[in-house]
This record gives C-alpha cells, sequence and structure tokens, in this order.
C-alpha cells in the first residue's frame, strides 16, 4: 500500500543511521521498512486516539527489538545514537499523522534496546 501522507512520503528514515558506516546499510533497510509498514499501518487503521496509536508504534518497537540481533550479527547495534535516530522517527511518524501530543516514550514502550 502507498504512503499517502506527502510529508511522510519525503522523509528520509534512519538518515543518520545511513550516513554512519557503524550501521549496515542492508540491516538499517530493514529498519526503514518497519517505519515504512507503521506508516502504511496507521493510514490503513487510522487510530482514533492515542491509546490505539500506542498499539500500533508499540508492535513496530518489537520488530525493531527482533532487528537488534540482526544488528549484533553484523557487528553493531542499536546504541543511544541509534535509540534516539529511531525514536525520533517514531515521533515524526506520530506527529505527521496529527499525533503532535503523544509521548515519545510511550510511543515505543514495549523496546528493550
Amino acid at each position: 500500500m502507498p504512503i499517502t501522507n506527502p510529508h511522510v512520503a519525503e522523509h528520509a528514515f534512519l538518515k543518520r543511521l545511513y550516513a554512519d558506516p557503524y550501521f549496515p546499510d542492508p540491516v538499517v533497510d530493514k529498519g526503514r521498512a518497519i517505519l515504512l509498514r507503521l506508516c502504511e499501518r496507521v493510514e490503513a487503521e487510522q487510530p482514533s486516539d492515542l491509546a490505539a496509536l500506542y498499539v500500533v508504534t508499540q508492535a513496530a518497537t518489537e520488530e525493531f527489538n527482533l532487528l537488534e540481533a540482526e544488528f549484533e550479527a553484523a557487528g553493531s547495534e542499536i546504541e543511544t545514537f541509534a535509540r534516539e535516530e529511531i525514536a525520533e522517527d517514531f515521533w515524526f511518524v506520530a506527529s505527521a499523522y496529527g499525533f503532535t501530543d503523544a509521548d515519545a516514550e510511550e510511543l515505543i514502550a514495549t523496546r528493550e534496546w
């Protein structure tokens, strides 16, 4: 399903991770795909409130939890810099879809990284 929000469609997800050779592009690509699927799900389900949004974002966060093993296998990890970049993109998604009052920590509350 193509993303219809033009602001989201133009966004370069995980841009700073791509710019840092410590983070392998093939694994970062998988993280970007998680974020794009999150956007598609938000557009398809149109969460009516923050509680519904948090269910969707926390499911995507759990996908990142699984991706941590792939970062480690490639000699990398989701460390402080990466955590901040990922969290910023979750916040970007929430705000782009009108949830500007979302709690950034609650968006990724199920994180293990």
